[in-house]
């Protein structure tokens, strides 16, 4: 599991010229800010699959605990999940009673 902030909401300001003989299709310089994006995405080890991901605006705990529940939800057979992650702020319960100390 693993999130990539801020990623940036681009659009180009003009459409890509066509590819013409001896030449690439040529893309505008020149683009559109929509504001940034949050994704957290599951990756099956196995497969390689990306699983449920979640993009939005924000990332918060609340956010956090959705995904997971949606994650786990993809699959009500299993016994047992590994959820690997790293130590992101979200990661770890202010809220709840084992708050940090």
């Amino acid at each position: 599991m693993d999130e990539m902030t801020g990623i940036q909401a681009l659009e180009r300001a003009l459409p890509s010229l066509p590819m013409r003989p001896g030449k690439v299709e040529r893309q505008e310089f020149e683009y559109i800010r929509h504001g940034t994006q949050t994704l957290i995405a599951n990756f099956d080890v196995v497969t390689g699959q990306v699983l449920v991901p979640t993009i939005d605006q924000h990332r918060t705990e609340a956010d956090f605990l959705a995904h997971c529940q949606r994650l786990i939800a993809t699959d009500s057979t299993a016994s047992k999940w590994h959820l690997i992650m790293d130590c992101l702020n979200i990661h770890q319960s202010e809220s709840g009673s084992n708050a940090k100390k």
